[in-house]
This record gives C-alpha cells, sequence and structure tokens, in this order.
C-alpha cells in the first residue's frame, strides 16, 4: 500500500518536473496568441498513471510561474490543463486517438479569454481559439499520440501495474 502511494508521488512528481522544464526551454513558443506548447504532449499520461492528473496541474502551474504569466494565466491556464487531464484519464479505455480531445478542448476555450482579458490581446477571441486550438492540435494531438505510441508498449516499465 505504502509503495503505491510513494509511486504515485513520484510519477506526479517527475511528470510536474518535465512539464515545466518543457515550458521553460521551450518558452518562446509556449504562450501567447500563437503558441505550441511542447509540455502540453504530456496530458497523453492519464491514460497511463492516475498520477498524471495532479503532476500536469502542478507543472502547468509552476511552468505558468516560471514563465512570467499572469495570475489569471497562472490559475485558468493551470485549471485548463487540470480539466484536460482529468477528461484524458476518463477516456483511458476509449481509442487512443481520443485521449488529447479534453486538453485539446479545455485549452481552446480557456486560454483565449486569458489572454483576451489578462493580457489584452487585441485580437478576437474565436480567432484565438482557432490559433489556441492548432497549437493545441499541434502538442496533445500529434506530439501526445506519438509519446502515447512510444510508451504504449513499455506501460508496465514505466509507469507499473495502474489502472
Amino acid at each position: 500500500m505504502k509503495d503505491n502511494k510513494v509511486r504515485f508521488l513520484a510519477q506526479g512528481a517527475m511528470i510536474a518536473a518535465v512539464y515545466v522544464a518543457l515550458t521553460v526551454v521551450f518558452a518562446p513558443i509556449s504562450f501567447r496568441e500563437i503558441q505550441v506548447r511542447v509540455a502540453e504532449a504530456l496530458t497523453i499520461l492519464p491514460v497511463f498513471t492516475p498520477a498524471a492528473i495532479p503532476g500536469l496541474f502542478i507543472g502547468c502551474l509552476i511552468g505558468n510561474i516560471a514563465g512570467g504569466a499572469l495570475v489569471p494565466d497562472i490559475i485558468f491556464g493551470s485549471l485548463a490543463t487540470l480539466i484536460g487531464a482529468f477528461g484524458t484519464w476518463k477516456l483511458r479505455r476509449a481509442h487512443p486517438f481520443l485521449a488529447p480531445v479534453p486538453p485539446i478542448l479545455a485549452n481552446t476555450v480557456i486560454v483565449p479569454f486569458v489572454l483576451k482579458y489578462a493580457y489584452e490581446v487585441p485580437l478576437p477571441v474565436p480567432f484565438m481559439m482557432l490559433t489556441v486550438g492548432a497549437g493545441e492540435i499541434l502538442s496533445c494531438g500529434v506530439l501526445g499520440i506519438l509519446l502515447y505510441y512510444a510508451l504504449r508498449s513499455r506501460r508496465e516499465q514505466v509507469f507499473g501495474s495502474v489502472t
């Protein structure tokens, strides 16, 4: 029992650390109205472990702080990732191509409003939904699915036996 708790915390912490590192390394393309946040590819990980849900949320929170985001972005951007991660976990038994849909939708809907009202980006919200959505499709859809297939055959080795 204790091993499961330690594994959960360790996996969550590692996922958070990788998310932060990817956000910081790719900071020039991780923020603003046209963004491809490479770290969002990790939102596929709840398919493998529920520890990814808090790991992604905390990683996004810290990544946004480290990236100099404004408070509304830190809060609502991180919540969008949390919602997306939870949705991915709920779809974990569905077809793999459905797993990236929740983070794509959550970020496409939430982030443009953050950009509009926190950063006062003068672009229309629907246009920013297109730009943020396109970036999410690239990061969650394309990179996330590539990550899924890279990890799928090593599921037990990497994540242990989780449901």
